[in-house]
């Protein structure tokens, strides 16, 4: 049976840190682990951004990443090991403010947890992000369910 750890860390006071997540989901029944890291980038949708504020509902957060834990789980088996730490605070451009981690005995399940859980957290968790701009403009974010399809390719070929 696998092992899960889900919790929300104030990054001003105790930055995420990705070698707990991996160290969390390495078992000897592993034959993978992956591990997905969501960092603040420097552009988003044509504007330059000095950072990010993450406000994020802690209790309900926790159950709603436990919740999408168990749902994987059900997908891909009991045993998978899951880490999801989110974040809440503000970070600067580079500032890590997601940490998932999958331990699986095979790398198929390990992979499809791994891209399940962020993108149901980005849909279904309450989690808001701020973003702060360099020309002193800050803005909310929508979250990925109210981006349209034409907003992800356009997002997608400005980083390529």
């Amino acid at each position: 049976m696998g092992r899960v750890f889900v919790d929300v860390w104030n990054v001003t006071s105790k930055p995420l840190n990705v070698m707990e997540g991996l160290a969390f989901v390495t078992q000897p029944s592993n034959g993978a682990e992956s591990l997905f890291v969501g960092a603040v980038r420097e552009f988003n949708q044509g504007k330059s951004v000095l950072g990010v504020s993450y406000d994020v509902f802690e209790p309900l957060a926790r159950q709603s990443f436990a919740d999408i834990c168990k749902e994987a789980q059900e997908k891909w088996g009991e045993a998978l090991s899951l880490y999801v730490v989110h974040g809440k605070g503000r970070l600067k451009v580079g500032g890590i403010s997601v940490v998932i981690a999958v331990g699986s005995p095979h790398r198929d399940e390990a992979f499809k947890a791994s891209r399940y859980l962020i993108e149901q957290i980005k849909h279904r968790s309450p989690v808001w992000k701020l973003e702060h701009y360099t020309d002193g403009d800050s803005e909310w974010t929508q979250g990925c369910e109210l981006c349209t399809d034409e907003d992800q390719v356009k997002e997608h070929h400005h980083y390529e």
